[in-house]
């Protein structure tokens, strides 16, 4: 049986990210080599090794807790898998900066206590009547791609 087709992701982060650290302590190494002055090359090397393992700690932490997929048939956000079928509506989205809308103090989808930083709730209405926030970075993308993935009358486009 092949797996759902994916229709919007998000990595929560990249690993690239681990390799960072370490490269800026190789250049700082290669400064020191080219300008004759003292190499500190057990300093960096602890360094790099310190930066990597805590910057890999975070990445690994982003890849499950914000990271989200939505497929043919469910929407993951972090740790919480709604299926497809449960969402009855996809509020529409703040039409006043000014105003808050209600369901932006709604639960936010996954073990976090809200809306991770640098993403942009989208509010659901699930057929049980619960409000919830999906999430995303490219909230645009992930509100395209859910209004695609949800039947017209259940995406709120007949109201």
């Amino acid at each position: 049986m092949s797996s759902p087709e994916v229709l919007f992701s998000e990595p929560g982060a990249r690993w690239r990210a681990v390799a960072y650290g370490p490269a800026f302590c190789l250049a700082i190494l290669l400064l020191e080599i080219l300008t004759d002055s003292p190499v500190h090359w057990f300093a960096l090397i602890f360094c790099a090794v310190l930066i990597a393992a805590f910057v890999a700690l975070q990445v690994f932490a982003a890849r499950r807790h914000v990271s989200l997929a939505l497929t043919e048939t469910e929407l993951r956000s972090g740790t919480e898998v709604v299926p497809l079928r449960e969402i009855a509506e996809i509020l529409p989205p703040r039409a006043e900066p000014k105003f808050e809308e209600d369901w932006e103090s709604a639960r936010a989808l996954g073990e976090l206590s809200g809306v991770p930083r640098r993403r942009t709730g989208i509010g659901l209405r699930l057929r049980n009547g619960t409000v919830v926030q999906a999430w995303a970075k490219d909230h645009r993308g992930l509100r395209a791609a859910l209004t695609a993935a949800l039947p017209a009358e259940e995406n709120g486009a007949d109201r």
